[in-house]
């Protein structure tokens, strides 16, 4: 697990420079384990320490995730477990402490996928997970409306490596990737960056419980065939 926090204006990571929001301290957590109650725990220290440094804790960003790509039948339980554990329940250990600690609004980002929106073979185990973070972000932004804590996921369609890497190792295995997209090419971690940052950003604050696609048409459009 890494985890880092930032003392950052939302212009650094693709908001508004027009009107300027105030700095906020956001953390940025990914990593498959142990991040439960540590998770908790660095949360409520890291809630007083920015209390005290005039910069409250704003928002929570898990990029946790995954790639297990294996029909159902051939799924063992260890790798169906693996990957709600790298997926889905990573997302609820942020939920969690968020919902304990921001008392007083912020931001909630997650990370789905298109495989939880479209169905595609082999990857069982990563769409009922990603589902899950769906069915998360839902019910955590009607909890926590009322207090300003809003809860929002990005949903990427297949990304450039290293996660994929795998994946995209040939010609073949590329190009078939990338058949897949409407826009025919491969997301970029900098444009999922932006689209998160978006929903961080406390000037956006009326966007709540929104799953962003940002999947290169994969999930909704089909421009071949």
């Amino acid at each position: 697990m890494t985890d880092t926090t930032s003392n950052a204006s939302p212009d650094a990571h693709g908001g508004s420079k027009n009107g300027g929001s105030s700095p906020v301290t956001v953390l940025v957590v990914g990593g498959s384990g142990g991040i439960g109650r540590a998770l908790d725990d660095l949360v409520s220290e890291l809630t007083q320490q920015a209390d005290e440094a005039g910069l409250p804790l704003r928002g929570l960003a898990n990029c946790a995730g995954s790639i297990l790509l294996k029909p159902a039948h051939l799924t063992s339980a260890v790798d169906f477990e693996t990957t709600l554990r790298q997926n889905l329940h990573t997302a609820f250990a942020t939920v969690r402490p968020a919902g304990r600690h921001l008392r007083t609004g912020g931001s909630v980002l997650l990370f789905s996928s298109g495989a939880a929106r479209l169905g595609l073979q082999s990857h069982e185990a990563l769409a009922a997970a990603k589902a899950g973070v769906q069915g998360l972000v839902r019910a955590a932004s009607a909890t926590y409306a009322t207090r300003g804590l809003r809860v929002n996921a990005v949903a990427p369609g297949l990304v450039d490596p290293p996660l994929a890497r795998d994946l995209l190792g040939t010609d073949a295995g590329r190009k078939a990737s990338e058949a897949l997209h409407a826009l025919g090419r491969l997301g970029k971690p900098d444009v999922m960056a932006a689209v998160g940052a978006f929903l961080l950003d406390p000037q956006n604050d009326w966007v709540t419980g929104q799953i962003m696609g940002v999947d290169g048409g994969l999930s909704s459009v089909r421009s071949r065939g």
